[in-house]
């Protein structure tokens, strides 16, 4: 598994590959990862539990996860300058593709996730001189945001993009998406049908649980007892958050209405000064926190924001809202009433979705459920059913086996290994 992050590191990607790896142990496979140190969101006491070794210096580390070894290169932590970060991506695709061939035994199948859209060359070079097919999984697809959002605006640097994304595509074994909607812009892109599958990301069901609202985290925070809407995670500009600030803003004199907003991100200064701009005594902002406490922090809700920009709805699907879902609390998706996410919700009914764009829409849509809270409590049960049939983590998982097994068998039979050109 090449992975940009992996556990001791505690974003939700870090955490997904985390739990598939351990599955795949339990079906017999024998994993081993490359990726980073931790630099994303640090937990200091998982990597109290995940203690990295220098391997080679200070260039790669090593730890051990659930009895599986896992090599780090080195990453700067997330908010240094933006050469220095550029920098240390080169460095991490270097390095790793020197570890992947001298210290990690050879692999049968090699899996690796995106962003960023770079570590598809890696994992296309290493599976060339290991013979060994590749599976690209695609959790967000770049360039698409990047483009959509206006981080990249240069026409040649959108050209080579496209150019790298078709490549990466085109040598890939199999392509794995985590929702329905993104298989149809690949094939729309010209991937062929057979070799992209949806295999959407998973939650814990034994791990995150139903806790009652009066908890540790609630009464911290004075939230135990009031209507609590809450949102938790990146602080960027693919979530709109300033329209939840905006949305508390309107909902301020509802005395029985608090809001809470936890995370991190390159905008989360800039919201925090929105907070304080609107003098916003009914909204909680808290830094991030640590995955051990998100049960607790959404057994303190009463109302959970998962928001997509418009740009984004066709791209990705938050992986929060499984946490959500497994936590039996009602989701409010701000989204396009034609994603993967819109889609999720209503066949579900764990809650109710409004398109981006609107303060007012979502303040009014807050107001409704604080009015009908019963109701809206039986849409978080409702979620938890549906996640425990559908994306429970064993369930998912068994599809990344039967798909390794498949390619592995086809890599075996005389000539070429299966997507080698």
């Amino acid at each position: 598994m090449l992975s940009l992050v992996f556990p001791p590191d505690s974003v939700s990607t870090a955490q997904i590959m985390g739990e598939l790896a351990v599955d795949l142990g339990n079906h017999g496979h024998r994993v081993t990862v490359i990726s980073t140190i931790p630099h994303y969101n640090r937990n200091l006491e998982n990597e109290r539990y995940q203690p990295l070794r220098p391997k080679w210096g200070e260039m790669l580390y090593q730890s051990e996860y659930h009895g599986m070894t896992v090599y780090h290169t080195f990453m700067p932590p997330k908010g240094q300058n933006i050469l220095c970060r550029i920098l240390a991506w080169a460095f991490f695709h270097i390095i790793s593709v020197i570890a992947g061939l001298t210290i990690v035994p050879r692999p049968a199948v090699i899996i690796t996730p995106s962003p960023p859209l770079t570590i598809g060359l890696c994992a296309w070079l290493l599976g060339r001189l290991h013979r060994a097919p590749y599976i690209y999984n695609v959790q967000e697809i770049y360039p698409d945001i990047a483009i959509r959002l206006g981080a990249v605006q240069n026409r040649w640097v959108i050209d080579l993009l496209y150019r790298l994304e078709k490549f990466v595509y085109s040598k890939s074994s199999a392509v794995t998406v985590i929702a329905s909607r993104m298989r149809e812009q690949l094939l729309e892109k010209g991937v062929p049908g057979d070799k992209v599958h949806v295999i959407p990301n998973f939650v814990d069901v034994s791990d995150l649980v139903p806790l009652p609202k009066d908890n540790d985290f609630s009464r911290k925070h004075n939230l135990y007892g009031k209507f609590v809407v809450s949102y938790a995670g990146n602080m960027g500009p693919a979530q709109g958050l300033e329209y939840f600030i905006d949305a508390a803003k309107i909902l301020q004199d509802e005395a029985g209405v608090c809001f809470l907003m936890m995370g991190d991100g390159i905008l989360r200064e800039s919201l925090r000064q929105r907070v304080e701009r609107y003098n916003l005594s009914s909204l909680v902002f808290l830094p991030y926190q640590p995955y051990s406490l998100m049960g607790q922090a959404y057994a303190a809700s009463d109302l959970c924001l998962v928001p997509q920009a418009i740009e984004t709805g066709f791209e990705a699907v938050p992986s929060k809202v499984y946490r959500i879902m497994a936590c039996a609390r009602p989701v409010l998706a701000v989204t396009d009433q034609n994603s993967d996410l819109a889609r999720l919700v209503s066949e579900s009914s764990c809650g109710a979705f409004v398109l981006p764009g609107s303060a007012e829409v979502l303040a009014e849509m807050i107001m409704r459920a604080y009015q009908n809270q019963q109701e809206w409590q039986k849409m978080g049960i409702s979620g938890r059913d549906h996640v425990v049939r559908h994306y429970a983590c064993e369930t998912v998982t068994n599809q990344y086996h039967e798909l390794i097994e498949t390619l592995v068998s086809k890599s075996e039979r005389p000539g070429k290994f299966v997507g080698q050109k």
